[in-house]
């Protein structure tokens, strides 16, 4: 990899790979395995453990008001209800990842969208996972031909609409802690 490239070069995450040495997966799960790596990078040798994803979709509806359609819901790992957009995994291989988030927006939010935008793709946390969200806007939003039977924590999902402004105060005020809620809507605040 050419180092004087990322610093002069356009303002974009560069594809690298280092030396696999050894691999293994000590914990292999429904939605994610745990691997351990041992690569070789620029002479080093070094070990990292690390999570693989099946990779996510997420919709931040948007009304003709301009209003975001929010969804709360329990969940166990952080112990609290959060403040999320509707999303889910891209489970099915191979997958379109625009099918994936039509059926997420109605089955959380028994809607539909005509009008879709052009995707934004984030990595959650690539220091521990290979997860990626790709991200999108839903506009010119129905009520979906038949509503969803939500079960497990989705079955107490609430919904509510709530002013753009409104919703990037609560971010930067530090009371919205769902990373991909942060992202969409202050992509959406820039974007406007």
């Amino acid at each position: 990899m050419d180092l004087e490239a990322l610093r002069t070069g356009p303002l974009a995450d560069a594809r690298a790979e280092a030396e696999p040495v050894d691999a293994a997966t000590p914990y292999e799960g429904a939605i994610f395995q745990v691997r351990r790596d041992t690569v070789r990078l620029d002479g080093a040798t070094f070990t990292r453990e690390y999570t693989t994803h099946h990779g996510a979709v997420a919709v931040l509806p948007v009304d003709e008001l301009g209003r975001v359609l929010l969804i709360n819901q329990y969940r166990h790992p952080t112990r609290r209800r959060s403040w999320e957009i509707p999303a889910g995994l891209l489970d099915v291989a191979g997958e379109d990842p625009l099918t994936a988030a039509k059926r997420e927006l109605a089955e959380e939010t028994d809607l539909v969208a005509a009008t879709w935008s052009e995707p934004l793709e984030f990595d959650t946390s690539p220091g521990q996972s290979d997860e990626r969200i790709v991200l999108f806007e839903a506009r010119d939003l129905s009520p979906a031909p038949t509503a969803h039977e939500r079960t497990d924590e989705e079955a107490g999902i609430v919904l509510r609409w709530v002013e753009l402004d409104e919703a990037v105060e609560a971010a930067l005020a530090g009371r919205l802690g769902n990373a991909i809620l942060l992202v969409a809507i202050l992509a959406a605040h820039a974007r406007r």
